[in-house]
This record gives C-alpha cells, structure tokens and sequence, in this order.
C-alpha cells in the first residue's frame, strides 16, 4: 500500500488528462479501494489477505472495480469528466498497489492471481504504526517521495492558481459552485482547498519518516523487497513466470470483456453524457476568479 504517493498523483495525472477528467474524482477514485478496506485490514487476522486477497476485499483492488465504479456514476450524473476521474484514479491506485508484497489481483474476476514486484514489504500484520514503519524504513517511502518530486518539478504548474481557474476549476464548476455559493469560499480560499491535499500527502509523508527514524528507530532499509526486520505478505503460490502468465491471460480476458461492454451499452452511456459547460452557475463562479 503507499501512504503518501496517492495523494501527489492526483496532480500529476490531472496535469496530463487536463480539464477532461474531474479532480474530485480523481481523487474519489483512488481513495475509494482504501475506504472499503483500511479502517478493519489492521484487525483483520490475516490482513493481507483480507485487504488483497480472494476471499476477502482483493477485489476494491481490480481494475474491474474502478470501471463499475465509472460506469455507474457516468450513468446516474451524465458526467463525463467524473466517470474519466474515477477510473484513472482508481486504476492509478492498483498500479500503485502492485508495488508491495502482497500484490493486487488486476483482472478479478478473471483472474485471481496476485501480481505484485515486490519492492516493499505489506507489513499491515504490525498494525497501523508499524506498517508506517516498515514503510518509510523501505523503498515505499521512496516511492512517496519520486511523486513528490515528479510533481513539483515535472508539474508544478497545476499547483498554480492560473492552471487551477484554467483547468481544475471549469472540470468539477459544480463542486466550486458549491463551495463558493454555499461555504462562501472566495477564489483564493478554493485554491486553498485545492492545494491542501497536497500539503496534506508531504506532511503525511514527512510526518511518518520522522516517526520511524526518531520515535521507533527501525533501521532505514531503502532496498528492493525491505525493509529486512520483518516479513512481508505474499499471496501468491506461482513463481514469476507462472504469475505473468495467469496474469496475461487475466488480462486478455478483461480486455475482451471491456470491449463487449463499450459495445452492448457503455458508448450509448458515453454519447448521451456531456463534458465540463459553462452553467448559469459557472458563469458567476468564472467572474469570482477575475
């Protein structure tokens, strides 16, 4: 799991999918999958296998999930721009996931294999605070800070208020209507809001490293499949060629399955959806930010 990572990618991929994909729903999309799971997995008796495994909630942790979940909300609001959100940050949220031990099972129902490289432990077994732990003593809190860095020097422009009146703004003009209407938010009490959530993902990433370097002291063990101290959680059975292959197939199958879809009904949902307009609402709300 990534504690921190989530969080910086919603900017960077709302950079490049741009007003086409709502922010809130990128950021809904890709909490989701922890809200199903995280608040019971640390009293779970086999965490790992209940946060990602089959049984269990493995399947929050599928691409399959993150389309049911687009393709109700683009049927019930219309909304293209939310339905593109949840999916990629959804799907963003178990690439992420592939990178820790236990894995995420991608093409559920299709397949259940576990695909994970395991570049940090899933250490769920020591509890919230040694899972932090373990984290930020590995890779994992490497990977957090890669994010960090991807954003701030590879997209920094979305954490401007001209990119964030330009592109954010105009893709979710209900949710700042809202906030402006209803919390009589002004421009720059929005764009407050809109960088908060990633002050919220660096002090969370900051906050968790000092823990596990001053406050535990667990050894720092920055290398592939660490920290060393404890064990990880591995669900799957199948060494590595065995886990490709179930997965591939896994995947084929899934793909088949998602082009059935766009056939039978997705496209007819998709073409009676609409993009990001300009509303009565959204002019004034425009006039706010000049």
């Amino acid at each position: 799991m990534s504690w921190a990572a989530h969080e910086f990618e919603h900017y960077f991929l709302q950079k490049h999918v741009g007003v086409k994909a709502s922010f809130f729903g990128l950021v809904v999309g890709a909490s989701v999958p922890d809200l199903f799971t995280k608040r019971f997995v640390y009293a779970a008796q086999n965490p790992a296998q209940f946060h990602r495994g089959w049984p269990g909630m493995g399947w929050t942790h599928s691409f399959i999930f993150g389309l049911a979940m687009a393709i109700l909300v683009l049927a019930l609001t219309r909304s293209r721009n939310w339905a593109v959100g949840i999916l990629i940050g959804q799907w963003a949220h178990v690439a992420t996931d592939v990178c820790d031990t236990a894995g995420v099972m991608p093409f559920f129902p299709f397949s259940t294999q576990s695909f994970s490289i395991s570049m940090w432990k899933h250490a769920a077994a020591s509890g919230r605070h040694g899972d932090a732990a373990a984290y930020y003593s590995s890779l994992g809190g490497v990977w957090d800070l890669f994010w960090f860095v991807m954003v701030v020097l590879f997209a920094r422009n979305v954490l401007k208020a001209e990119y964030f009146r330009r592109v954010v703004v105009p893709a979710d003009i209900g949710v700042w209507s809202f906030f402006h209407r209803r919390l009589h938010l002004s421009a720059n009490g929005m764009l407050v809001v809109y960088r908060a959530y990633f002050l919220y993902g660096f002090s969370r990433m900051t906050a968790w490293f000092l823990y596990a370097r001053f406050e535990v002291k667990v050894p720092w063990q920055p290398w592939w499949g660490g920290p060393g101290y404890l064990p990880g959680n591995d669900l799957s059975d199948a060494g590595p060629g065995e886990m490709v292959l179930r997965t591939l197939i896994g995947g084929v199958l899934f793909c088949i399955f998602v082009w059935l879809l766009w056939i039978v009904f997705v496209r007819r949902l998709w073409n009676r959806g609409y993009d990001p307009a300009v509303t009565t609402r959204g002019k004034g709300l425009r006039a706010v930010f000049h």
